[in-house]
């Protein structure tokens, strides 16, 4: 038997060991809140919010209490009670009913932390405009989120969600929906009720089917079911009046639907299953700008195809299609077709391959080239025996029937120095709403181009020698400018041809102030200029959707300005001077398609740009100060 007596185990450390301190915010980022209404804590590592957070407003400052009578500036029961409050990208795993003392945030951002679960007090902030909770592990939305009227953005992308509430048809406030990257595998049938939303985001789901009540949405203008498993969309979707972006692309589709809205612009279809368009599909898209169609089984593209005036990109990669329709290359504004991986006969390789932008563009010019000469010989003869076709002292001819028809001026290609009086006279009281005078050597613009004010939408003078462009200002339904490449300065007398490139190595000034009046104007191209710094009057132009700014010196850009543009959606500032890209350029939520490669910035890096608009515009915000 041991001699020693036994003892209970002894702490030999229990005298060095400290409680966990609870975590706190230090009290000078306290008071900047209290005079801000703002606090950022994201990204401090967090795994619980501070007590004194919650309490910012109820509690007297421990300095306040001394300087009470002191006459400090900083007077505590002057202070601003918290609005904004940013917690994103810590590890919550839950929220205290503590959140109930800060009920007049406006903004409560929770992206990217733990969260499974929310705190039913959640329901008390009633002036809450914007919840933020993507990147988190919530498996379901509680019911009680209805009781939010107040609230305009609700952001969920990157959940766990298998399925909604009914009663979220019952945020009538709501304006930006983002379900995506979820389980869901429908939408509740009252998701129509959601009558002021404008951007519906559910790409990302198991969505089989969409609720007819969709259509109820007449105020959305993005509707993104990318990455579903649907094999019909309902035709109320045609009722969406103001839909103007539709994302349907890795479904299971096999019909295009047909869609209504006056004002779609972008449709992008890729990755399904179609096999055939039908004219009456392609008649309703009077306004489509961007039509992507690509992977899917098409085998022929109708000649109705030319009903899309304004189309700009076409995307028809990895089809089925054999040949063209020769009008296809009478489409004015067709910039990029993307037509690799098709089983097309009697088109040159250099034709289909895609390489960059530049190698791009100019592929599908000489792609258009080709197949305006491939409409036939016995055609184009018995244009020229009808008094509709006149041959002027230049050997061209101006096709009365595609003036008369297509109500499109065509004079380009013709290395002039001035557009025969001959060629305008052809369009008096044609009703001309698009003029083509690119590739020439106009030093100006043609005077006479004002006698088609009341009519023309469009006008194309890239590739020339102009120097100002003032009178295209007095031209107030132009919807389409292309200026590319084109800018110079000029001296007095003409130069000789061996001194143009040099010439446009000089700056051009800005656009003039005047073109402001252009109210209509929806896109402008200004690639391949020397403009030095972004036009300042394209800020004042509302109406624009798309401005090509590439390859310039352009070492700038003001966001504060540019977000005047609502409904700007594409914007290349590619392969310019910016050393710079301000994070508050994250704000411009218009944007859908930003290009910011070949710039010299350093953040945000090459890895972020390469995945695309999304991926910039949320790191862009995620460096907004508070």
């Amino acid at each position: 038997m041991s001699r020693f007596k036994k003892t209970d185990k002894v702490d030999f450390l229990a005298g060095f060991r400290t409680e966990k301190p609870e975590p706190t915010v230090p009290n000078g980022l306290l008071n900047a809140a209290r005079k801000s209404g703002q606090l950022n804590l994201s990204g401090r590592g967090l795994i619980e919010v501070p007590q004194n957070v919650y309490r910012i407003n109820c509690d007297v400052p421990e300095e306040a209490k001394q300087t009470v009578f002191s006459g400090d500036s900083d007077r505590w029961w002057e202070q601003t009670d918290l609005t904004k409050l940013l917690l994103a990208s810590n590890q919550l795993t839950q929220l205290s009913d503590d959140i109930r003392l800060l009920p007049a945030l406006t903004v409560l951002d929770l992206d990217d932390n733990q969260l499974s679960c929310l705190p039913e007090a959640l329901q008390e902030l009633q002036e809450l405009q914007q919840l933020r909770l993507s990147h988190n592990q919530l498996t379901s939305l509680p019911a009680w989120v209805a009781n939010l009227k107040n609230l305009a953005s609700l952001a969920l992308q990157f959940n766990l969600l298998v399925s909604l509430p009914e009663e979220l048809g019952h945020l009538k406030s709501l304006i930006e929906l983002d379900l995506s990257n979820n389980q869901l595998k429908d939408l509740p049938a009252n998701v129509g009720c959601l009558t002021c939303l404008q951007k519906l985001n559910l790409s990302h789901n198991k969505l089989s089917w969409l609720p007819d009540s969709i259509g109820q949405l007449t105020k959305v203008k993005m509707l993104d079911c990318s990455n579903n498993q649907l094999t019909e969309v309902p035709a109320s979707l045609s009722q969406m009046s103001a839909l103007e972006q539709l994302y349907l692309r890795h479904n299971k589709l096999d019909l295009l639907p047909n869609l209504k809205s006056p004002v779609l612009k972008d449709l992008y279809f890729g990755n399904n299953q179609i096999e055939q368009l039908e004219p009456e599909q392609l008649s309703s898209l009077t306004a489509i700008s961007v039509l992507e169609l690509r992977d899917n089984k098409i085998r022929s593209l109708p000649e109705e195809i030319t009903l899309l005036s304004s189309l700009t990109r076409l995307d028809l990669t990895n089809n089925d299609i054999s040949s063209l329709p020769a009008s296809l290359g009478l489409l004015s504004h067709l910039k990029v077709v993307l037509l690799e991986g098709n089983p097309l006969r009697g088109l040159r390789r250099d034709l289909l391959t895609v390489g960059d932008s530049i190698s791009t563009a100019k592929g599908t010019t000489e792609l258009l080239k080709y197949l305006r000469g491939r409409i036939t010989e016995s055609s184009a003869a018995s244009a020229a025996e009808e008094p509709t076709a006149m041959t002027l002292p230049s050997q061209a001819k101006v096709n009365f029937h595609n003036i008369q028809t297509l109500k499109m001026l065509q004079y380009s290609e013709k290395q002039t120095a001035a557009i025969p009086d001959e060629v305008f006279d052809a369009a008096v009281n044609q009703g001309v709403t698009a003029v083509n005078f690119s590739k020439n050597l106009l030093t100006s613009i043609p005077p006479r181009l004002l006698e088609f004010q009341s009519s023309l939408s469009d006008i194309n003078l890239g590739f020339n020698r102009l120097a100002g462009c003032d009178p295209i200002c007095s031209l107030l339904q132009l919807t389409h400018i292309d200026l590319s490449l084109w800018f110079v300065l000029l001296p007095p007398t003409q130069p000789s041809p061996n001194v143009i490139c040099y010439y446009r190595n000089n700056q051009m000034a800005e656009l003039p102030a005047e073109m402001k009046n252009l109210t209509k104007l929806r896109s402008i191209i200004l690639n391949y200029n020397r403009f030095k710094s972004f036009p300042g009057v394209l800020y004042q132009i509302v109406s624009l959707e798309t401005i090509l700014l590439g390859n310039n010196q352009v070492d700038g850009v003001d966001p504060s300005h540019l977000m005047k543009l609502s409904h700007l959606s594409t914007l290349d500032l590619s392969n310019n001077d910016l050393l710079k890209i301000p994070p508050e350029l994250g704000l411009c939520t218009s944007l859908r398609c930003l290009s910011l490669e070949g710039n010299p910035f350093r953040a945000p890096r090459a890895a972020i740009v390469a995945k695309g608009t999304d991926a910039v515009m949320e790191y862009l915000r995620s460096r907004i100060p508070a």
